[in-house]
């Protein structure tokens, strides 16, 4: 039986090399993308389907689910990978805490925290009826507390996208706490330092490299683990 699965912000970086892994190993994948344009035209280059997602809209989150039940009937894995760095035209440097703008902020937890509860909760019904249901978020180990405890640690000054991230973590682990009894796998994965637009194309990773991390937790069996954070390598410190 198919694996219906959805990735949201998948027409392009490492979303769409999510799908495509995924697409690869027989899933039948949905890209949800803001623009349906760009998410058709993504999702017919990879031979998947598409439905328009506005992670930060529950009208959109609402309007994604009732078309994939109406398509499928269910959904047996979904991958929050949407994110922002930070709000176009801004740039994430300019997010230290001491002058932070908390418009840009909030702009961001918009998308990297309140959007992956938007599109959880609304995916929840369609999860319940998979034989076995997985939710994998897309995190950072830039937002490792472990790590930013840590001074000589090279990581970035960020009061929106760094705490995003590791609120989402945190999330992560409420969910998978929440969805155990029903045996829904809820994880969180580091695709590393990839070059794609959100970083402006500085990361040393391949998207494709960054994809590895969220298709293994894609793909575990009803057994696997639940409420870890993983890179492709292996655990990733809180």
């Amino acid at each position: 039986m198919d694996e219906i699965t959805l990735v949201t912000g998948a027409n392009k970086g490492i979303g769409r090399e999510i799908a495509a892994q995924l697409a690869a190993l027989g899933h039948t994948v949905v890209i949800g993308a803001r623009d349906a344009e760009l998410g058709e035209k993504a999702a017919a280059e990879l031979g998947v389907d598409s439905v328009v997602l506005d992670v930060t809209d529950p009208a959109s989150a609402t309007a994604a689910a009732a078309r994939i039940e109406e398509r499928y009937g269910r959904l047996d894995v979904l991958v929050n990978n949407a994110a922002v760095a930070s709000p176009p035209g801004t740039d994430l440097a300019r997010q230290s805490p001491s002058t932070a703008d908390l418009g840009t902020l909030r702009t961001v937890f918009e998308t990297n925290f309140f959007g992956v509860i938007t599109v959880t909760n609304a995916l929840l019904p369609l999860l319940r009826r998979s034989a076995v249901p997985r939710i994998v978020n897309v995190s950072s180990s830039a937002a490792s507390l472990t790590r930013n405890a840590e001074p000589a640690t090279p990581l970035p000054i960020s009061a929106g996208y760094t705490p995003s991230k590791t609120a989402l973590t945190s999330l992560t682990l409420q969910y998978a706490r929440e969805l155990r009894p029903d045996g829904i796998l809820v994880n969180a994965v580091c695709p590393g330092f990839c070059a794609t637009d959100l970083n402006g194309h500085r990361g040393f990773r391949t998207p494709a490299q960054g994809a590895v991390a969220a298709v293994r937790m894609a793909t575990i069996p009803a057994d696997g683990p639940t409420g870890t954070f993983v890179d492709d390598e292996g655990p990733v410190p809180w």
